[in-house]
């Protein structure tokens, strides 16, 4: 495995943005090249110790679900190959770990989708009995698979910020009915159609979260990542249990190891020990081996 990548560094292009974990580079005025780095944030703040590995493991994953998913909606790829764009120089910093994809007018919602309560929506759920407006039956617990998918919007935060949960009426009114029932009917049918391929893999996709742009003639597109550990809660089915959070394939054991740190959730983070980087880095690679076994 090359070593890790905390964060790129490309001479040959402009850099535009960086988020959490992707560097994106301007290519022309029409697409990016997103650069997905090993850096790892949990609770909104970004760890000083990359995870080696995850980076490239993200990359595929989600090529991997675009091109199952490629007939339900448009995606962002251009086809094109990264390293085509980038010096020689730069390489290192982009194989297998970056895509080539069309600049879009994003939308500024995060598209979520939950099959079971759990996280921020079994503590809402407690409180209402709903999670984002929508309005659930009694006597749910943790974990419990919900009748049927729901989609629970939340406005996308600047960097460093925490998202909002917000309802389906806010979505309507940041984009419109039509886009806002487009979003919500396209998001469900793609976490459907991704959590029935997975559950044959022996993994439960308990909610996801997808991001959506606009292209210059106004489709509707799926960008950014989509269905990677990242985005979404992964759990082995095997030891799935209602009534109580089943282990999962992310990001979870550095939040567990943090919880026990004394730490007020605000940058800078507690240095992460390399049992938790290893540990973390074995959680996603376990992740992709069963997606593609």
């Amino acid at each position: 495995m090359t070593s890790a990548l905390h964060t790129s560094t490309l001479t040959s292009l402009p850099l535009l943005a960086r988020g959490k974990v992707r560097d994106n580079y301007a290519v022309g005025t029409d697409r990016l090249l997103m650069v997905a780095s090993d850096r790892l944030s949990a609770f909104d703040v970004i760890m000083g110790e990359p995870i080696p590995g995850k980076g490239a493991l993200l990359t595929q994953m989600a090529l991997y679900w675009f091109d199952k998913l490629g007939d339900l909606c448009p995606n962002h790829l251009t086809g094109e190959a990264p390293e085509s764009v980038v010096s020689a120089a730069d390489l290192p910093q982009v194989l297998g770990r970056a895509m080539l994809v069309k600049r879009l007018k994003p939308i500024p919602v995060e598209a979520v989708v939950r099959g079971y309560l759990a996280g921020s929506g079994w503590k809402e759920y407690q409180e209402s009995q709903s999670v984002c407006g929508v309005a659930l039956p009694p006597g749910l617990k943790n974990a419990s698979k919900l009748p049927q998918p729901i989609f629970t919007p939340a406005a996308k935060a600047e960097m460093g910020e925490h998202d909002e949960n917000i309802d389906f009426e806010q979505v309507v009114k940041i984009v419109g009915p039509e886009l806002a029932a487009q979003i919500r009917d396209l998001s469900i049918a793609i976490y459907q159609a991704a959590a029935a391929i997975a559950l044959t893999k022996g993994i439960i996709i308990a909610d996801t979260k997808f991001e959506f742009g606009l292209d210059e003639q106004g489709t509707l597109t799926l960008m950014d990542e989509v269905l990677t550990p990242d985005s979404s809660r992964f759990w082995p089915a095997e030891s799935y249990q209602e009534g109580s959070n089943p282990p999962s394939f992310d990001k979870q054991f550095v939040r567990d190891w943090l919880e026990t740190q004394v730490w007020d959730k605000t940058p800078p983070a507690p240095r992460l020990p390399a049992e938790v980087v290893a540990k973390t880095a074995a959680k996603y690679q376990e992740a992709w081996e069963r997606l593609v076994s």
